[in-house]
């Protein structure tokens, strides 16, 4: 939840003593070009351009927008933003704590706003998602008879926590997390501009640093982390906000953590590798260092995919749809709760029984398809559904294996030049000793060895 930054009071109070106002209110954007990040949402004749007033006539665009994206990334701020741009009212509700009696109030108040003083009213709704379809149902007439301008705010994907009339009538908008590059001009910017810090500090490349990997994306989190940091610096007499005050203001340690260097790799891989050996402990090691560094969940998720074929495959035929799934969720939800799934799956592919015997197989099977070991495929495995097949043999003589006891038909496969060749040797190590059962039995029955 943020808190109600931009009501009357709040912003009457900050003109009169800006100083009283947390950094990351006296950093907010005032204008659509001192928004950082977003660039997708902010090009010249993009639908937010054109709500603010830019472009071609004028104002224009739905009465309801819908704001999707992660935590800090600008939610509250570009609805301000738009207030700001249309000289509209701006009226802050959060669907944590307001109900239908607090809306229908703003609703009751923007209509004698609009009417009485023909100032027209945004209302920002943080965290739409939270309100049930009834309370939802309620915005409705409001949107369609743009009594307001409605701008909602969420964290979880709208096409399932939103319902589908308010969408259709929605211009949504994908928030992107912020990136290192824009945070850091957030930061330089906070540093230097009066209504900032005003250059009573500096901060250091490696204080920097660290303060990107604890933002994780997060603007408000980012300028939170400076302003502590900065007043302890200057509680000490220090003109220069080192790594250590840094550390010590926030409580987090400085990771060695390069994501774009050899710790990104070496981390990944030192991960991947207590997965394979076992060592559930130290893999939730490397996992947390790859979290509290910022690292990209999805990174991390491709990471265990590929471990539950690479090291674990028949093992525990569960493991990849677990891998799977994990991945799809973190897609879904994202940092802080992708956390949880993260540790979910480390811990499955850790204790699972593991097997490299899919990775040998194909291994196996491309060394000798690179080798030229291709051959003919065997007439009778041939298409034999278009004219002529037939007459060229194609498709004769094929056994259907359904037609036989077992299921097995005895014919050749594979073709002449690698016939006989065995890719998967199966280990008997977890659910695989069950492979490793039938697999010779299967081979003596294809050359016609078996009963």
């Amino acid at each position: 939840m943020e808190p109600d930054l931009f009501t009357a009071a709040a912003e009457e109070r900050q003109e009169k003593d800006p100083s009283s106002s947390p950094l990351a209110v006296r950093m907010r954007p005032r204008v659509v070009d001192e928004v950082v990040g977003q660039r997708h949402l902010l090009k010249p004749g993009s639908p937010l351009r054109r709500l603010v007033g830019e472009g071609s006539g004028g104002p224009a665009g739905p009465s309801s927008v819908i704001l999707w994206g992660p935590p800090g990334t600008g939610k509250t701020t570009l609805a301000y933003v738009v207030s700001k741009a249309t000289n509209k009212r701006f009226v802050e509700l959060s669907a944590i704590t307001a109900g239908v009696k607090e809306v229908r109030a703003v609703i009751d108040g923007a209509r004698r706003a609009s009417g009485g003083f023909g100032k027209d009213t945004v209302l920002f709704l943080d965290e739409i998602h939270r309100f049930s379809k009834a309370q939802q149902d309620s915005l409705l007439p409001a949107v369609e008879n743009r009594w307001v301008t409605l701008i909602a705010a969420t964290t979880e994907n709208p096409y399932f926590s939103i319902i589908s009339p308010l969408l259709s009538r929605s211009l949504l908008l994908t928030l992107e997390p912020l990136t290192d590059e824009d945070l850091t001009s957030l930061l330089r910017r906070a540093l230097t501009e009066e209504r900032g810090l005003g250059g009573a500090v500096t901060l250091p490349g490696d204080s920097e640093a660290h303060l990107l990997r604890i933002a994780g994306g997060d603007a408000r989190r980012a300028l939170t982390a400076l302003e502590a940091a900065a007043g302890a610096a200057l509680a000490k007499g220090e003109e220069e906000i080192s790594l250590g005050t840094v550390e010590e203001t926030v409580d987090r340690a400085a990771v060695m953590y390069d994501r774009d260097g050899d710790q990104h790799y070496d981390v990944a891989s030192a991960l991947i590798k207590s997965i394979r050996g076992s060592d559930v402990d130290a893999a939730l090691h490397y996992l947390a260092r790859m979290i509290d560094a910022g690292e990209d969940p999805r990174f991390i998720a491709r990471r265990l995919m590929i471990s539950a074929s690479e090291d674990i495959g028949l093992a525990d035929p569960a493991a990849l749809p677990l891998a799977v799934a994990a991945a799809q969720a973190v897609a879904m939800i994202g940092f802080p709760e992708a956390a949880l799934t993260l540790s979910h799956a480390t811990i499955a592919l850790a204790l699972a029984p593991k097997s490299n015997a899919a990775t040998l197989a194909i291994g196996g099977a491309l060394e000798d398809v690179r080798k030229g070991l291709t051959g003919q495929i065997p007439p009778h495995l041939r298409d034999g559904h278009y004219k002529g097949a037939a007459k060229l043999g194609h498709a004769q003589g094929y056994v259907y294996p359904h037609d036989v006891p077992g299921g097995i038909a005895a014919q050749q496969y594979a073709p002449e030049s690698v016939a006989g060749r065995q890719y998967y040797e199966p280990t008997r190590y977890g659910a695989e000793a069950r492979y490793a059962d039938v697999v010779d039995k299967v081979r003596e029955r294809l050359r016609g060895d078996g009963s």
